[in-house]
């Protein structure tokens, strides 16, 4: 009798981090991040549709303003028929009940204000000059409607608002793994902006979901743009970016989707803006989570140039 083997699983995390000042947080909800998604689409572009999920309702599953949540899928082909590719809608984050309240007005907070139909260019692309690894792949942008990078379960009765990030990555998850992505031999969890931080703190949760093989990897990769000041004492005596995502876990309740390795050794309402400053200045060293680097020899080193 021969036993099946699982399918060969890798996964790769890309999370692109970035941070730009303006002159307050709120200014950062209402601006649109179009030009933090993916490139400036051609005119011959592939155009893909919004995908409601409605039997995410029934699971709490909502966005802001209680609309069910969506995503956009291009199914792949040939030698890519059987890999997926995800990529984490990005767009800032709502840190207070007055910017919630207004990004519940926005594609940012509702799926009644999402565009019906995007162009998937740049790592979602179907042409393989553009996108010569992946072209052929299952690629999924999973649109972004919680204002807390898919984290929070909670709601404000008073506001009308729900924070359901972490529903919403639950029903995502459960329909793309309904559409095939269960049998994936490769899968790539990808995100910029708050998708990124998206795609950092979910990394475990989307490991899990596929069977675990000794070839099995992830990588992390962060990349900052613009000043980080704000992770240290600013100018008016206070921690900008440390407030702003402490706003952000306190009102949408995002501390208990944070990954446990984690908050495990802090507060979760400062821990990642302490973190990265650590990195970014050097204060303190970086450990692995997981294994000593190289863990796997299947893995190895990719070094883009723009």
């Amino acid at each position: 009798m021969e036993l099946l083997r699982a399918p060969l699983v890798v996964i790769f995390v890309v999370g692109c981090f970035l941070v730009r000042w303006v002159s307050g947080f709120e200014a950062w909800n209402v601006s649109e991040f179009s030009s933090m998604d993916g490139d400036v689409p051609a005119k011959d572009s592939l155009m893909v549709r919004l995908t409601l999920i409605p039997s995410a309702a029934a699971k709490g599953a909502v966005c802001l303003d209680g609309t069910v949540p969506g995503y956009h899928i291009h199914r792949g082909s040939g030698s890519g028929a059987n890999n997926w590719l995800i990529q984490i809608e990005g767009g800032g984050w709502c840190n207070t009940i007055r910017s919630c309240v207004y990004r519940k007005t926005t594609r940012r907070g509702s799926s009644n204000y999402m565009e019906k139909i995007l162009p998937f260019t740049g790592i979602l692309s179907d042409k393989p000059d553009e996108n010569p690894d992946f072209y052929s792949w299952n690629r999924v942008k999973l649109r972004y409607c919680d204002g807390a990078s898919f984290t929070g379960d909670g709601q404000d009765e008073a506001a009308k608002l729900y924070f359901r990030g972490q529903r919403i990555w639950q029903a995502g998850m459960e329909e793309l793994m309904s559409l095939g992505m269960r049998n994936a031999g490769q899968v790539l969890l990808s995100g910029c902006s708050a998708g990124g931080v998206a795609s950092i703190v979910h990394c475990d949760e989307f490991r899990e979901l596929f069977p675990v093989t000794e070839n099995s990897c992830a990588f992390y990769f962060i990349r900052a743009y613009g000043s980080l000041s704000g992770f240290r004492i600013d100018v008016a005596g206070g921690r900008t970016l440390r407030n702003l995502f402490g706003g952000v876990v306190n009102l949408q309740g995002a501390g208990q989707s944070l990954p446990t390795t984690c908050t495990s050794h802090m507060d979760p309402t400062s821990g990642i803006a302490k973190s990265v400053g650590d990195w970014y200045y050097e204060r303190s060293e970086v450990k692995a989570i997981d294994c000593p680097y190289p863990c796997d020899k299947t893995c190895h080193d990719l070094v883009f140039e723009h």
